[in-house]
């Protein structure tokens, strides 16, 4: 089963996140296999992190509830609050099979939320700049809540088009980079 996780950084939580760095990414190496996309999400300045990505594959919602919730920044009051979510990897690839590669160009995190649905949208035309693509869905996967996507963009506005607006009761759009270790 796939896992959407977004941990969205507490107000001030700046330092602590940065003193737990190497705590976290040893904690996310342990889960390397089964990782889709990571990386972090940036306030509009493009340095200040907001939050934190991470689309994983796992056996089942006890696995991905203690994914989130054993992660040490969440443990340690980094995060305000965790959306989790079950996924489903429409592109079927990770981030590292992106044709567009680890940089150049903007990227967003683009997550539309909305009432139930019986399906989520297909992927939108033009897959080339999309990073990861997907339906958030209910606990049981049967019912879509929204969708999740990573995308290469010019700007926010064009990020934010990947999705349909009148599907959604809200679209947010955040800045958000490849994650992991650098080798």
């Amino acid at each position: 089963m796939e896992f959407f996780c977004y941990h969205r950084d507490r107000p001030g939580s700046l330092p602590l996140r940065e003193e737990l760095r190497e705590e976290h990414w040893s904690y996310m190496d342990r889960f390397a296999k089964e990782m889709i996309a990571r990386g972090p999400t940036f306030a509009t300045d493009g340095e200040t992190p907001t939050g934190s990505v991470h689309i994983v594959e796992l056996p089942d919602p006890g696995a991905a509830r203690a994914f989130a919730f054993d992660e040490p920044g969440y443990q340690a009051g980094v995060y305000r609050d965790v959306l989790l979510r079950r996924w489903r990897n429409l592109l079927g690839r990770t981030m590292w099979d992106f044709p567009g590669g680890r940089t150049g160009g903007n990227r967003f995190l683009v997550l539309g939320l909305g009432a139930e649905r019986a399906a989520g949208p297909p992927p939108p035309a033009g897959r080339d700049e999309l990073i990861a693509y997907g339906p958030l869905l209910s606990d049981d996967g049967t019912a879509w809540l929204g969708t999740a996507a990573l995308v290469r963009a010019p700007d926010p506005d064009t990020a934010r088009a990947v999705l349909t607006a009148g599907r959604y009761a809200d679209i947010e759009v955040h800045e958000w980079e490849f994650g992991g270790r650098r080798t």
